[in-house]
């Protein structure tokens, strides 16, 4: 099955899972799906990509076949979002060098600031049809 648009995130990351909870609550058009770095799907993404599972600390954007991460994914994902979410997206012409250092930070830091599971996020029942295993 093809996916217009899929979020891959850590699905034991606290941040990613409020992250989620956040896109869930303003995708009014529900244009995206998500799918776990730990599950099936994100793992043969990462395959697929030749990234490595281990050091791979950003969430993937897939919109059709092309591949977006670190700030990039994320200010694309704004762009899709409603009033005023999508304000956020002119960033995309600070250099990437620059919106990525701030990302790594961040990134590099989540479980320090956020906290983890120990396991997956359970999709509620009326969003569970989003979600890619």
């Amino acid at each position: 099955m093809k996916y217009p648009r899929v979020i891959v995130f850590d699905g034991v990351c606290n941040l990613c899972n409020s992250s989620v909870q956040w896109v869930l609550k303003y995708d009014k058009n529900a244009r995206f799906s998500f799918a776990s770095l730990q599950g099936e799907f994100g793992q043969n993404l990462l395959k697929q990509n030749a990234l490595d599972p281990k050091t791979f600390h950003s969430f993937i954007l897939l919109e059709g076949d092309q591949l977006y991460t670190q700030s990039t994914a994320a200010l694309r994902v704004a762009k899709k979002m409603s009033f005023p979410f999508f304000l956020l997206y002119p960033f995309i012409l600070v250099p990437k060098f620059i919106r990525d250092t701030i990302y790594d930070y961040i990134a590099n830091n989540r479980y320090k600031w956020f906290g983890k599971t120990d396991s997956c996020m359970i999709p509620d029942p009326e969003v569970q049809q989003r979600f890619i295993p």
